[in-house]
């Protein structure tokens, strides 16, 4: 069975610099040929404001071309819509990280898994792959 796949920034720098912190299920939906897996400008924009303020600087590879580097790996990018933004800010909950709102609005309008080994995602109504 195919599954649609919305990767959160961590499970994307984690999986394109090689590191070897993926689940087994989380690694083998990422790569199985049978399901579509996608990225976001979010996670763009996430890596390079925390590569630029200090916090990831080991991410600093992917803070330059990251669009072609997700194409190269075989991730589609999902574009965020104002309809992204909405429910991301209407969502009720502890979390107030706006990237992580965001991803997880994009992942439940657009029906799909979000991969990621944050278990607080799930407080936003989307299914989790981990």
């Amino acid at each position: 069975m195919s599954e649609a796949l919305l990767l959160d920034t961590h499970v994307v720098i984690w999986w394109a610099l090689g590191r070897d912190q993926l689940s087994d299920r989380a690694s083998d939906a990422i790569r199985s040929i049978a399901n579509k897996v996608f990225f976001s400008p979010v996670t763009a924009m996430e890596i390079v404001t925390k590569v630029r303020i200090g916090k990831l600087d080991f991410a600093r590879p992917l803070a330059s071309g990251f669009a072609d580097q997700m194409v190269r790996h075989g991730f589609a990018e999902l574009p965020l819509t104002a309809a992204d933004a909405e429910m991301a800010g209407s969502f009720i909950s502890t979390n107030n990280d706006p990237w992580d709102r965001l991803l997880a609005a994009q992942a439940r309008l657009h029906g799909l898994a979000l991969v990621t080994s944050d278990g607080r995602m799930s407080d936003f109504g989307v299914t989790i792959i981990w």
